[in-house]
């Protein structure tokens, strides 16, 4: 009987083991088995096309790099262009899935609740949503988000602005804005902020043109804040119609996403761009060896994930360069804060709205909690005009 009892107890912990054993990989959340490089299917959804020569070019060309560094054949990505935030995005990720790809791209933020379901629906693939901020709380280990600190970035060339208003004698910055919400109110908080560390005289008008891509609707927005006596301007819009628009208007702009100089020679400085191929690598990477992907990732200046176009030396006001890197090694080095005190605002995001108080010797961690921008407060100087 003991014999007996013995082994049954032997017998059970055994099936315990087992039973462990089973539930380990869920530990190594998000791991899986590697996928041999020429197996593999690569999708995007894209919410313009190259043709904009700002967000969805710049995103383009990450690809292009990160295919470049790994070897990968063009028939290995699939691009879905002009995708809406809406059921077409669904759509777009169904015919991907049915194509065969083992990790799908989507990169606006409009696209994140459409990534989140087709993650939840689909275990086997890994979903990887840029601007957004959906992933943190989804529990789902193979829906992820990215963004870069393009804040820091925002900031330098933000002094290529202040150091050209001061050349002028001009005081008065002009700010064209997608949408009322962080990822575009940190951008241009951290733009003023550049150009008031060299300008403290500087002020910005802001006004939102509620699209992520429209030409025509961005020239207008342009031409209003010209009319209005800016006379440096910027922009978080996907095309170069800013630019352009500045430059028959003999004023001076500051881009985003792609080197605006060759739109306009005679008007663009500089611009603020990210590296999307560093993500990109690191994404696939990680399909290619079965290791799992960080659920948020951000990098920045010192990775980078985040740079500048050339300076436009023809038209830049003198000690531009020389400030600008002052102060990019002074952010890498942990000695300049993007969001330092003392700072005050208001704002909203997406219709919540908010308010907060930064003190002097405190400054505000962007990036920190998530990859997707959460600063969307509105601070003195900044003035919004229209919505």
């Amino acid at each position: 009987m003991k014999k007996l009892l013995s082994l049954l107890i032997v017998v059970a912990m055994v099936l315990t083991l087992a039973a462990c054993g089973s539930e380990a990989p869920a530990a190594k959340t998000g791991s899986r088995a590697p996928v041999a490089k020429e197996n593999l299917k690569i999708g995007f959804i894209h919410i313009s096309d190259p043709s904009d020569m700002g967000y969805t070019y710049n995103h383009d060309l990450g690809t292009k790099d990160m295919m470049a560094a790994l070897g990968l054949k063009e028939d290995q990505v699939i691009n879905k262009y002009n995708i809406g935030e809406d059921e077409g995005c669904a759509q777009a990720i169904e015919e991907l899935i049915e194509a065969g790809c083992q990790i799908i791209f989507a990169t606006s933020f409009g696209h994140g609740d459409y990534m989140k379901e087709a993650a939840a629906n689909h275990p086997e693939i890994e979903f990887c949503h840029a601007t957004g901020d959906l992933a943190v709380n989804a529990g789902l280990s193979n829906f992820h988000n990215y963004f870069t600190a393009i804040y820091e970035a925002r900031y330098l060339a933000g002094i290529a602005a202040g150091m050209k208003l001061k050349e002028l004698g001009e005081t008065k910055l002009g700010y064209v804005a997608a949408f009322e919400c962080a990822e575009v109110v940190s951008g241009l908080t951290a733009f003023y902020l550049g150009a008031r560390s060299v300008c403290p005289e500087a002020t910005m008008d802001v006004i939102y043109t509620n699209s992520w891509h429209d030409p025509i609707k961005e020239a207008q927005v342009a031409q209003t804040l010209i009319d209005g006596g800016c006379k440096v301007i910027s922009q978080h819009s996907d095309s170069t119609a800013p630019a352009t628009t500045a430059e028959a208007k003999g004023v001076f702009q500051v881009g985003y996403n792609a080197d605006m100089i060759p739109a306009a020679p005679n008007a663009s400085l500089i611009s603020a761009r990210s590296d999307w191929s560093i993500y990109l690598k690191y994404a696939v990477q990680c399909i290619i060896d079965g290791k799992p992907i960080d659920t948020d990732w951000c990098q920045g200046l010192s990775q980078g994930a985040v740079y500048l176009s050339p300076l436009n030396t023809k038209i830049a006001a003198p000690g531009t360069q020389e400030a600008i890197d002052k102060a990019a090694e002074e952010i890498k080095a942990g000695k300049l804060h993007v969001f330092a005190g003392p700072l005050k605002g208001t704002g909203y995001n997406w219709g919540t709205e908010g308010s907060i108080e930064v003190k002097e010797g405190e400054w505000f961690e962007e990036s920190k909690k998530q990859s997707a921008p959460y600063w969307f407060y509105i601070i003195d100087g900044v003035n919004v005009l229209g919505k």
